[in-house]
């Protein structure tokens, strides 16, 4: 049987092997993404998701786990979504400004205080489809790493990005919090 063009579970199994050995070695990435006697990949989706991140979580401390899975975040529709941050930049001089449209909001984006939130009403992850509840917000550490990439891209300065909820551990919203840590440098004229 042929493997469909776009097979999640390959490209995240990548993307966590690749993220693991940066932070430590090959073997270490092996056992994580499939388990110390190969084993996992017999695992359907959702217990392998919990399976690896257990993994994780017990091979390196919370503050490494968050970095790996940061570096876990595979750009699937990124091209989209800088386009409208950079259509929303070009109509405002403030943040507070380019949180205030309806496209904004609709988006997801509002501003309170002159503080940026990014929230979902549902989970956008693939992988967790099939997963009913995860136990810690490890696995949903990819979305703070590919927001912290679109947004460093769309406003040219270093932003942080902090998970506050999430769906999958039995929040209402997934919410994140966008810090920026500088003054935004580039505008849509410069891309």
């Amino acid at each position: 049987m042929e493997k469909p063009a776009f097979d999640i579970r390959d490209i995240q199994e990548r993307v966590i092997w690749e993220a693991v050995r940066a932070e430590s070695d090959g073997g270490t990435a092996k056992e994580i993404v499939y388990g110390p006697c190969g084993d996992s990949r017999c695992e359907d989706n959702a217990a392998w998701v919990k399976s690896a991140m257990r993994r994780l979580e017990q091979k390196f401390d919370p503050d490494t786990a968050k970095h790996i899975r940061m570096n876990c975040q595979c750009g699937y529709g990124m091209d989209d979504k800088l386009a409208l941050l950079n259509e929303l930049m070009a109509s405002a001089a403030s943040i507070e400004e380019l949180a205030a449209s309806d496209r904004a909001r609709s988006a997801g984006l509002s501003c309170e205080g002159g503080e940026l939130y990014l929230q979902f009403w549902f989970c956008p992850c693939p992988m967790l489809a099939e997963v009913e509840r995860l136990e810690t917000k490890t696995w949903c550490q990819c979305t703070t790493g590919y927001s912290k990439v679109l947004f460093e891209k769309a406003f040219g300065c270093e932003v942080d990005v902090e998970l506050l909820k999430s769906i999958k551990t039995g929040d209402d919203i997934c919410l994140m919090k966008i810090v920026l840590r500088g003054p935004i440098k580039k505008r849509p004229s410069q891309t």
